[in-house]
C-alpha cells in the first residue's frame, strides 16, 4: 500500500506556472504508476497527465500538452506536475494517484488507480 501527499497548490496570476508535488510513502515507489487529475467545482473529476514506473511513458490531457510537464523522481518518492502557462480554467483540486498493475495504454483512466491523495488547490485568477 502507499500513501500519496500532494503539495505546492496555491493562487496564480493567469500566464503563471506552479509546480505541484506528490510524494509517495513506502519503498515500492517505482513499482507504481503514477497520474495527476483535477476537479473543478460542480465537474467530473479529469485526467490531466501520468507517468509510466520508469518514466519513459507519459501522456496528457489536450487541454494541457504543451503547457504542462509530469515527471517523477524514484529515488525521492515523488511525482511532479510542472504547470506553465495557466489559465484561469485550470483551476481545480489537483488529485496524486497511484496503481502498480496499470496499463500503459490505460495511465488516462482514472478507474484502475487504487490509491489517491487528498489534493491541493490550484487556483488561477484572471
Amino acid at each position: 500500500q502507499v500513501q500519496l501527499v500532494e503539495s505546492g497548490g496555491g493562487l496564480v496570476q493567469a500566464g503563471g506556472s506552479l509546480r505541484l508535488s506528490c510524494a509517495a510513502s513506502g519503498r515500492t515507489f517505482s513499482s507504481y504508476a503514477m497520474g495527476w487529475f483535477r476537479q473543478a467545482p460542480g465537474k467530473e473529476r479529469e485526467f490531466v497527465a501520468a507517468i509510466s514506473r520508469s518514466g519513459g511513458n507519459t501522456a496528457y490531457a489536450d487541454s494541457v500538452k504543451g503547457r504542462f510537464t509530469i515527471s517523477r523522481d524514484n529515488a525521492k518518492n515523488t511525482v511532479y506536475l510542472q504547470m506553465n502557462s495557466l489559465k484561469p480554467e485550470d483551476t481545480a483540486v489537483y488529485y496524486c494517484a497511484a496503481d502498480p498493475t496499470i496499463l500503459t495504454n490505460t495511465l488516462p483512466s482514472s478507474r484502475y488507480y487504487h490509491y489517491w491523495g487528498q489534493g491541493t488547490q490550484v487556483t488561477v485568477s484572471s
